[in-house]
């Protein structure tokens, strides 16, 4: 199974660990520059790399990029935790920036990893310099849709693979997460299945984790640092209504819906997610008119 960059990196040769917030955490540091902390996608099998890859060339040439497997995905761990799951990985992920030296950095997420860069604004303001949020919902546990059902097809598809971590379920999950069906492959199938069944220590300590509800919509006002909302226009797993609602409550935000793209943005639409994620990292200074 080999998920190869545009320029040939891969994941076993840019794989590195470290040791941070009580475990070992593992990660990949790509390019130069100001830092940006990359937190991914959640669901079985997920990790760093899967949802990065396609993109990380392009803002390793302006950026410092460091893709993280948070806690009890891939090789971060294994832990038992007690806590909402976001505010553990936000705390976790602002130790990994400890432990490599980081003042404060650049957090970009894509779902879960969105909610948990959301998070570390709010509680770790000084480590935040921007944050992107990507298909994440507010609440730990998700939120009370106005549109969209609850538990949304996403979060149903989800369940079916942690009860019955087959093949068949996780192509099916894959197919209701990925909006171009195209991308649903075998080898990422394969790739998907392996992550989440490959250590039973792993699988064990997912099975004893318990992450209490909470929701932080009245806390989002008081995030002061420039925030961008952008989700897909088919997400599946968390409607676009969530991000909506982000926007309402935000002080500095804006918001982009892409279109044909589900819950995997950087992975459906890397180029056209890289062109906007970009422009609002480097600044629109350079586009003021004269």
């Amino acid at each position: 199974m080999a998920f190869v960059t545009p320029s040939g990196l891969t994941e076993e040769g840019t794989s590195k660990t470290i040791e941070a917030g009580g475990m070992t955490v593992h990660y990949h540091d790509i390019g130069e520059g100001e830092p940006i902390l990359f937190s991914h996608s959640y669901g079985p099998g997920t990790t760093a790399w899967i949802t990065w890859h396609k993109v990380v060339d392009e803002f390793a040439k302006h950026f410092r990029c460091i893709l993280w497997d948070m806690p009890n995905f891939a090789k971060t761990g294994p832990t038992v935790f007690d806590e909402g799951i976001h505010s553990m990985q936000a705390r976790v992920g602002a130790e990994l920036l400890d432990a490599l030296g980081i003042e404060s950095a650049f957090w970009v997420g894509n779902s879960q990893g969105g909610q948990s860069s959301m998070v570390a604004a709010l509680k770790y303001p000084e480590r935040v310099r921007k944050v992107l949020i990507g298909g994440g919902h507010i609440g730990t546990g998700g939120d009370r849709y106005l549109m969209g059902n609850r538990p949304s097809e996403g979060i149903r598809a989800t369940r079916e693979v942690m009860q019955n971590p087959t093949k068949e379920n996780v192509r099916r999950y894959l197919g209701v997460h990925l909006d171009n069906q195209e991308l649903v492959t075998d080898e990422l199938v394969d790739y998907i299945h392996y992550w989440h069944t490959w250590s039973p220590e792993f699988v064990e300590a997912r099975a004893k984790s318990r992450s209490p509800a909470h929701d932080y919509t009245a806390e989002l006002d008081t995030v002061e640092v420039p925030a961008m909302i952008l989700w897909g226009r088919y997400d599946r797993m968390v409607v676009f209504e969530v991000g909506i609602n982000m926007l309402n409550h935000l002080q500095d935000a804006r918001m982009l819906l892409l279109d044909g793209v589900g819950h995997w943005a950087p992975f459906e639409k890397p180029a056209e997610y890289t062109a906007h994620v970009l422009t609002f990292l480097r600044g629109y200074e350079a586009y003021e008119p004269a």
